[in-house]
Formats: C-alpha cells, sequence, structure tokens
C-alpha cells in the first residue's frame, strides 16, 4: 500500500492540525514562562542560568514532566505535524533546484552543529556527574551548569542537552526529507 500525503479534506488532516496548535501554546506558553522567570532573575541577581528555571519546574503537578520535557516532545511532535500537513509547499518542483541545493547544505550544517552540541553538552554532563561522584559528593544533576559562553550567562546541561538533541532530530529529518526524492502534485492524487 502506498502512503499518500494528507489533503485538507483528510480527517487525520485535522487531526495534525490541532495537535501542531497544541504544540503550539505550549512552546509559547513555556517561552513567556522562562523569558519571564529569567528576565526577574537577571534584575534581582545581576545573573542567571540558562534553562535552569525550565529545568526545574513540575507541570501540571510535582514529579510529573518538566517544562523542559514539554518544549522537547512539542517540538518535534509539532514538526513532524507540520511535515505532514504542509508537504504541499515543496511538492514537485517548488523550491528550484539551486535554492533546493543552498537549503539541504544550510541543513546539514545544523545537523552537524547540533550534533556536535549534543556531544558536547553531553560530555560535560558526564564529566560532572563523575567528578561529584569522584568527591564522594551526589550532584544535583538537574542543578548542573556550564559558564560557557558567557560566565554570567551559564546553561544548565540538562536543559541544553534537550534543547540541542530537539534540533538535532528536528534538522536530521529536515534534511532526509530534502534529500528525498518528491511526488508531483498531480502523481500523489491518483
Amino acid at each position: 500500500m502506498n502512503q499518500r500525503n494528507l489533503e485538507k479534506s483528510d480527517s487525520g488532516y485535522k487531526v495534525y492540525l490541532y495537535i501542531f496548535y497544541v504544540c503550539g501554546f505550549i512552546m509559547v506558553s513555556s517561552l513567556i514562562f522562562g523569558v519571564y522567570v529569567t528576565m526577574i532573575e537577571w534584575m534581582k541577581n545581576g545573573t542567571y542560568v540558562m534553562g535552569e528555571v525550565i529545568q526545574n519546574t513540575f507541570v501540571p503537578f510535582d514529579n510529573f514532566a518538566r517544562v523542559s520535557t514539554w518544549i522537547f516532545f512539542s517540538t518535534i511532535i509539532g514538526w513532524y505535524c507540520v511535515t505532514r500537513i504542509g508537504w504541499k509547499r515543496t511538492a514537485g518542483n517548488k523550491i528550484v533546484s539551486w535554492k533546493m541545493a543552498l537549503l539541504q547544505l544550510m541543513l546539514l550544517a545544523f545537523v552537524i552543529i547540533t550534533l556536535y552540541e549534543v556531544l558536547y553538552n553531553f560530555t560535560v554532563l558526564n564529566s560532572s556527574i563523575t567528578a561529584g561522584m569522584i568527591q564522594d559528593i551526589i550532584p544535583n544533576i538537574d542543578m548542573l551548569s556550564i559558564a560557557y559562553p558567557d560566565a554570567n550567562r551559564p546553561w544548565n546541561l540538562v536543559f541544553a542537552t534537550k534543547v540541542f538533541l530537539a534540533a538535532l532530530i528536528i534538522t536530521s529529518h529536515a534534511f532526509y526529507l530534502s534529500t528525498k526524492p518528491r511526488k508531483s502534485l498531480e502523481e500523489d492524487t491518483r
């Protein structure tokens, strides 16, 4: 059985569309919450740890799911929904060959960058945990951060790993889709 692309008249199209809206709401509300709390922390202390509040806040109740986990899943699922409902924008020859070549090179660069960042953050996270264990200190993994690239604005390591892992998955999928042969619009309606 050949898988065909979704049309606006398909019932599955609306499912993907509504799930995309839910994912968009989760992402926007998480962004507003994170920016608000980070601004308060910056005004109060003159510094902040990027993603620490998002990593250490549970929604909807304690020990259920962290805001960073909601962001992680909603970005990946939202991206998948977009690729399912927005296929007509790239079908056939809508993106000419030189633009597609530039897009593919850009996506490949993003895949390489995000892969490096995932490996870097994961390695630093594991090193920090190991260093704490060697010193007989059990570190709070969710509070580990690295003062990079700016000492006044360190990144929470778990948050950074999740963000860059989501970016790696999305850019890899986008690169895959850009290299996959595209059906023409007429071919899909048969």
